[in-house]
């Protein structure tokens, strides 16, 4: 089996070329902020390289946490994601190589909604940029701001598939229902495709009862969706991105990093089990 078999593909995009279609696009979405979704983008997109994957990130939060976090300044970044949504610029032209190829971010991002507001087929601006480079990659992985505005819902028209990183307090789990809200209407008017593929319980703390009743909740509402994978809290995350690395290369031997090495493993086998479902 192909890694490109692994996710069925999203909708698709009038005037593609279907051959170079072959990327499988992952949104990390949830809208309360803080849930760990730049960590999580970044390091399974390294976890998913150490692996010999070709990964695109791209980072589609006007605060360009994932673009600090492989040591970028945002306001340095004289072309980003806004050009490639707003002004149509090409993908490759906002693309650095680190750790995994990154489609910056900047503070220009911020204004992104507001222009497009205005143009037709805005839901779709994401996806049309991605069209060209999805033969380039086998994984194009997506950080989405900590709300459901406009650039999220771009984020999930252009996915296959969507990660919900989920605090393991009772108050983060509610989120889930408003994320579950839109992608109904997502795949009722925009991807058919687009579904949530996994839920990652992040900043775990097992000494604590209230952690353990929500990794209960979460069984019990989502059952086999709910990754085994738990992202404990560690200050090596916090370290780490101030050396603009990921924990696996900031601490490779480390609790943190294996850690995102078993989601990236779950998430190829959770693949393979749907393939063959």
């Amino acid at each position: 089996m192909r890694l490109t078999d692994l996710f069925p593909p999203a909708a698709n995009v009038a005037g593609a070329d279907e051959d170079a279609r072959t990327a499988r696009v992952i949104a990390f979405a949830n809208q309360k902020g803080g849930v760990a979704k730049t960590t999580t983008t970044l390091n399974l997109g390294v976890a998913l390289r150490e692996r010999g994957l070709r990964v695109l990130a791209v980072d589609l939060d006007p605060q360009g946490n994932l673009t600090m976090s492989q040591g970028l300044n945002p306001d340095e970044i004289e072309r980003s994601m806004f050009d490639v949504l707003v002004h149509r610029l090409p993908i490759q032209e906002v693309i650095h190589q680190v750790e995994v190829d990154l489609a910056v971010s900047s503070i220009d991002l911020a204004g992104a909604e507001l222009a497009l507001s205005s143009l037709i087929g805005r839901e779709r601006a994401l996806e049309r940029a991605l069209a060209p480079v999805r033969g380039d990659y086998d994984f194009v992985l997506i950080d989405t701001p900590p709300s459901l505005g406009l650039l999220t819902i771009n984020a999930l028209v252009a996915a296959g598939g969507v990660i919900v990183p989920v605090q393991c307090e009772y108050l983060s789990l509610r989120g889930l229902v408003q994320l579950q809200a839109t992608l109904a209407m997502i795949r009722e008017n925009l991807n058919p495709e687009v579904d949530i593929i996994g839920i990652l319980p992040t900043m775990f703390d097992r000494r604590t009862i209230h952690a353990r009743e929500a990794i209960e909740i979460l069984r019990e509402t989502f059952g086999e969706l709910v990754f085994n994978t738990r992202i404990r809290k560690t200050i090596r995350y916090a370290e780490a991105p101030v050396k603009g690395q990921s924990v696996l290369r900031y601490d490779p031997t480390s609790v943190a990093a294996a850690m995102y090495r078993d989601l990236a493993k779950e998430v190829l086998d959770g693949a393979k089990a749907r393939q063959h479902a």
